[in-house]
């Protein structure tokens, strides 16, 4: 009987102990490239803060009556404010280097053709975090806040806490950045043989509902910004059929293991040709 081909991955199988290091050492990085990001950020806070909260303003400014401002309701927010924009804006810009750690933490466990697209993956994952919250800024604030504004009585004054506003945009932005990510975990889903475009196709009915259903969860409660959201994330999972289709693996990984059970079943000392 000839020798099993080893698989190229075990040699570089490491142990729990191994592994957890390997995290912490990517976690260390990872926050620390992120504190220096957000200490350099906190200087620029005032400057990023006007930026940020730039659609705000230009919703409260269409109201007409000149009433309605952004305002803080504690003698800390505003101090607190401008910390927490240093943090958002340092994880942003740090983003490059964090998903470099996250894929060269995944790396060990690929093949190595699979390893040489660490680079690839990480830059690919980066421009979908920047271009997803790119779109809930420069989208979903213009015109989701001044639908907002719309719906009430021109004559009553919206006074905004920048705390709350803050809040509100961060969760937007993260969330919007986070779903576009969404081709990412195709292609790995699809190089690990779990999906397929077949499998994607079949699904892409409970695909919908589930997009429908992450967008009026993340999204204020409108369909305008529920369909916003949708409407981006629908392409992109039509995006991932195509990735789907070119890098799955789920044919040869069923072929592998309908092999591997039809030589267990084999008598001892027969090889199945």
């Amino acid at each position: 009987m000839s020798a099993p081909v080893s698989d190229a991955v075990d040699g570089f199988r490491m142990p729990l102990l191994e592994h957890l290091r390997e995290l912490r050492d990517r976690l260390v990085v990872s926050i620390i490239t992120i504190a220096i990001c957000v200490f350099v950020a906190f200087f620029f806070a005032n400057e990023i803060w006007d930026v940020l909260v730039a659609p705000m303003n230009v919703a409260l400014e269409g109201r007409g009556e000149g009433t309605s401002t952004m305002a803080i309701t504690d003698p800390l927010e505003g101090v607190f404010t401008y910390l927490k924009v240093a943090v958002l804006a340092g994880f942003f810009v740090s983003t490059p280097v964090v998903f470099h750690q996250l894929w060269m933490f995944i790396a060990p466990g690929l093949y190595d053709t699979e390893r040489r697209m660490v680079i690839p993956l990480m830059l690919a994952s980066t421009s979908l975090f920047l271009g997803g919250a790119a779109f809930g800024y420069f989208v979903i604030f213009r015109y989701g806040f001044e639908f907002f504004l719309s719906v009430i009585d021109p004559e009553t004054a919206a006074v905004i806490s920048i705390n709350s506003y803050l809040l509100t945009a961060t969760k937007l932005l993260v969330a919007f950045g986070a779903c576009f990510q969404l081709p990412v975990v195709v292609f790995f889903l699809a190089r690990i043989g779990l999906i397929d475009a077949r499998d994607m196709i079949k699904s892409f009915r409970y695909a919908i509902v589930a997009i429908f259903c992450i967008s009026a969860f993340i999204t204020p409660p409108d369909p305008l910004t529920q369909l916003l959201m949708a409407g981006p994330l629908v392409t992109l999972y039509g995006v991932g059929i195509g990735i789907a289709a070119i890098f799955s693996t789920k044919k040869k990984r069923l072929a592998a293991v309908a092999a591997a059970a039809l030589e267990e079943e084999s008598p001892d000392g027969f090889i199945k040709g």
